[in-house]
């Protein structure tokens, strides 16, 4: 669904879309710009969030450590 909205946007961010456009509307071009600004703003914070999970504290080391020695002893039992 489409909606009309208005939205301030400077002159330099126009004439960019301007020249980059090619036969789309600026509507398209603008619709595809924001698209992917959302989608590596995801992507930034699916990162940021990674990070986080595996940064190296010293209790998850610990933990990751025992489970591969665990998983280590598991495998050459087989």
């Amino acid at each position: 669904m489409r909606q009309a909205k208005s939205f301030t946007i400077s002159n330099e961010v126009l004439a960019a879309i301007a020249s980059t456009k090619g036969e789309r509307s600026t509507s398209e071009r603008v619709n595809e710009l924001l698209r992917r600004g959302l989608e590596l703003e995801r992507r930034e914070r699916l990162e940021q969030e990674a990070a986080e999970f595996f940064a190296n504290n010293v209790e998850d080391v610990r933990e990751r450590a025992a489970f591969q020695k665990a998983s280590k002893e598991t495998l050459s039992r087989d």
